[in-house]
């Protein structure tokens, strides 16, 4: 006789508790109570080493498990438990879960997206089949014209460690602020190869970097914890996300994201610059 199946756990929801915008199906801003009050606690002038980073360790988690149930392909589960000993029928996993043979790769674009990538790669190591997970990393940092204003990227190399076709990317940059970097990544990593999926992972997104993914047209999912916009209008902080997006503000003449957390890259090393 064939185990009793529960459809409790079958066709399991992908939804996601986004934000109400307007930016199009490709951007979700996952703006929970908790995420949002670890990333308060995060852009606090008082929080600094070694809290700071397990901040960013906690919100990259959290992240990367909506990224997961919303993204990643799943695959039947018929898996016996420990209670299998006494109940061989019934004591049975059946339904769905995340297929451990998808490909994934995470990419650190260092400096800052270093320590979001290392905690993406391992938590992954523990989900997926470990010989299915790969870290990459490029270099690079902002170039910048005589006033600060970023001006495009400098792009000083890569390790690329094999092969990304079929593969879901996953480029976790704490700060999405003029989009320059995250674009020049995926740039490089797109010229030999085509990834599956493209997910852009920042616990801080600004309307200008939503702006300038959606005008390359590269094939780019955006999640962030949180939209910041906080130098627009009134009437524009008013308005529903993208419903104005040509009039909304998030960057300082220096490309400073405003609220914003402060140099991100320089407090996760302890850097001065």
């Amino acid at each position: 006789m064939p185990p009793p199946i529960d459809r409790a756990h079958r066709a399991l929801p992908r939804t996601l508790p986004e934000i109400r915008h307007l930016y199009g199906p490709r951007v979700h801003i996952v703006s929970t109570p908790y995420a949002m009050t670890l990333l308060a606690r995060l852009c606090s002038p008082e929080v600094g080493q070694p809290v700071l980073n397990e901040l960013v360790r906690r919100l990259y988690e959290d992240l990367l498990a909506h990224v997961v149930s919303a993204e990643f392909p799943l695959c039947p589960l018929n898996q016996p438990t420990r209670m299998a000993a006494l109940h061989a029928a019934e004591a049975r996993l059946l339904g769905d879960a995340v297929d451990p043979a998808a490909r994934v790769v995470c990419v650190n674009i260092a400096r800052a997206g270093t320590l979001p990538s290392q905690v993406c790669y391992e938590t992954l190591n523990f989900l997926m089949d470990p010989s299915q997970v790969r870290q990459d990393h490029v270099f690079m940092e902002r170039k910048t014209d005589a006033r600060g204003r970023v001006i495009g990227v400098n792009f000083s190399g890569s390790k690329i460690g094999g092969s990304l076709e079929g593969a879901i990317v996953l480029i976790p940059d704490p700060m999405g602020a003029t989009g320059s970097s995250m674009l020049a990544t995926i740039r490089e990593l797109t010229r030999k190869h085509r990834p599956a999926k493209i997910v852009a992972m920042h616990l801080i997104v600004t309307p200008e970097a939503i702006r300038a993914v959606k005008a390359s047209r590269l094939p780019i999912e955006i999640y962030a914890v949180r939209l910041d916009r906080g130098l627009s209008a009134p009437e524009v902080l008013k308005s529903i996300p993208g419903s104005k997006a040509a009039r909304e503000r998030g960057l300082n003449a220096r490309h400073y994201i405003v609220p914003g957390a402060g140099g991100v890259g320089e407090l996760l090393n302890n850097a001065e610059k």
